[in-house]
């Protein structure tokens, strides 16, 4: 009788103890399954898009400025584009348009470029009504008299398009670009969208 009892305190133990690790088991994996399917759903601010840094919906639009042929001349035409950048940090929002008018006129868009493919934009820095844009030296090179106009009216305008009225120092491998290309198109800097206008024939 007492044996019986026994294996009955026994067995009851067991059952306690593996119906214990069960419990365990079963909560650990449903922890686990939670915890990676939350790792899997991110919130919409932390889907990232491959190659791009994150970004915290600053996208705003700004215009480039392309050259258009008129069948006599060319004239400087804008493009208004997306770019991600902070309208209240001019520095970022200039660099940003930059970068994009290097990249070149897309499928739609409304003109050419001048800019010699391969220039890089080194850095933009605004002070005030005053914006100086360096540029590698891939800008001065090749074209006549109309393609280097050209790419000078593109920078002016593009550097201006936070502020018309700014004024524009345009900066080669950190130097200020006082004469462009063989033919010797002098520049006195600093421009403006209004000197450009006196000054350069397309």
């Amino acid at each position: 009788m007492s044996q019986q009892q026994g294996s009955k305190r026994v067995s009851s133990g067991v059952i306690a103890a593996i119906s214990a690790a069960v419990v365990l088991v079963g909560g650990g994996v449903g922890w686990l399954t939670w915890n990676s399917s939350q790792d899997t759903n991110p919130t919409p601010s932390e889907r990232l898009v491959p190659g791009n840094p994150p970004q915290v919906g600053n996208e705003q639009t700004t215009q480039i400025y392309w050259l258009q042929d008129t069948g006599t001349n060319f004239k400087l035409v804008p493009q208004s584009v997306q770019v991600q950048a902070n309208r209240n940090q001019p520095n970022q929002f200039l660099t940003a348009a930059f970068q994009r008018l290097l990249e070149g006129p897309t499928e739609g868009s409304s003109g050419s470029s001048t800019i010699p493919q391969g220039t890089k934009l080194l850095g933009v820095d605004v002070q005030g009504d005053t914006v100086r844009v360096n540029l590698s030296g891939e800008f001065t090179s090749g074209g006549g008299s109309t393609s280097m106009q050209g790419r000078i009216g593109q920078i002016v305008y593009t550097a201006t398009s936070l502020n018309p009225n700014a004024k524009v120092y345009i900066d080669v491998d950190g130097k200020q670009l006082d004469v462009l290309g063989g033919e010797g198109l002098e520049l006195e800097q600093p421009l403006t969208r209004q000197n450009f206008k006196e000054n350069f024939q397309l």
